[in-house]
């Protein structure tokens, strides 16, 4: 399935199928101003810094990460965003205010959804630690990707009723994918969902399309999709499992089916996975 193909499924199912009565929050303006002062040849630092100085709790977050201990160091502490951004480098910024900036345009008040946001930043985090180690692999797209993969489910939850219920059920049942629940349900799911909230925030197409296939492996044989796409969603499942281990549970269902191919087909060997665990282990730091 080619790029074009997810977006003209996305486009029909909003004009005349089930997302016509999804509510999409807007893309935040200090997003949008984000993501242009990133995307210019040289990206423009100042408006960087003056974009995290316009939101008190924004530019605590980045003061906190700059001076928790795995980057404070022996050094003194920060005290302003620019001291901040220096230590932490452009790639962390982008990635803590996108996150920052996400959360409170989608916020989660429910306890089927508890530490959502906080699970996304942890598989932002992995995704960028398996950047450099995954040749072909984007460390800002997948970045970006580990925060929005399941961005659809607190959408659904604020605008279809029952969702709550589904959420619990499609985490308890091993018979079928969580996503078959969802379709069964209300037919939709989050994959569907969140890409077009993807779409809707001009965010660029390999990760829309990334995000509507990541429960679909068979995207890793599909010779018709741009070739970042399936490398998204093999490292997405790698990057869930790592967060697994260093969280003590189990393998999910994407894993015990998928796992063994996503690796072969990424060329990983299954001892390099507890490396990278405990390098994401360190990160929690933050």
């Amino acid at each position: 399935m080619q790029i074009a193909a997810v977006q003209q499924e996305i486009q029909t199912a909003r004009e005349r199928g089930p997302l016509r009565e999804i509510k999409i929050p807007p893309c935040p303006e200090h997003l949008r101003r984000l993501r242009a002062a990133l995307a210019l040849p040289q990206p423009d630092l100042n408006e960087v810094q003056a974009i995290a100085a316009e939101d008190v709790a924004m530019s605590a977050t980045l003061l906190r990460v700059a001076n928790s201990p795995v980057h404070l160091g022996g050094g003194s502490p920060c005290v302003s965003v620019g001291q901040a951004m220096t230590r932490l480098g452009l790639n962390l910024t982008a990635e803590l205010m996108t996150g920052f900036l996400v959360r409170n345009a989608i916020p989660v008040n429910s306890p089927h959804l508890a530490r959502f946001w906080e699970r996304s930043s942890r598989r932002a985090a992995a995704m960028r630690l398996l950047a450099p180690k995954l040749p072909g692999l984007d460390a800002d797209l997948a970045s970006s990707f580990g925060l929005f993969q399941h961005v659809g489910m607190p959408v659904l939850l604020q605008s279809v009723r029952g969702y709550g219920a589904t959420l619990v059920e499609g985490a308890a049942r091993i018979d079928r994918p969580f996503v078959k629940t969802e379709d069964i349900n209300h037919k939709i799911n989050h994959a569907v969902v969140g890409a077009l909230v993807v779409r809707a925030w001009g965010l660029p197409q390999p990760l829309m399309a990334a995000v509507r296939l990541h429960h679909d492996f068979t995207v890793l044989t599909d010779r018709e999709i741009e070739p970042g796409v399936p490398l998204l969603v093999a490292a997405g499942l790698v990057a869930e499992q790592l967060m697994r281990r260093t969280e003590s549970l189990p393998p999910d269902a994407d894993w015990t089916a998928h796992g063994e191919a996503v690796l072969d087909w990424l060329h990983i060997h299954a001892t390099e996975l507890d490396e990278w665990a405990d390098q994401l282990a360190e990160l929690d730091a933050y």
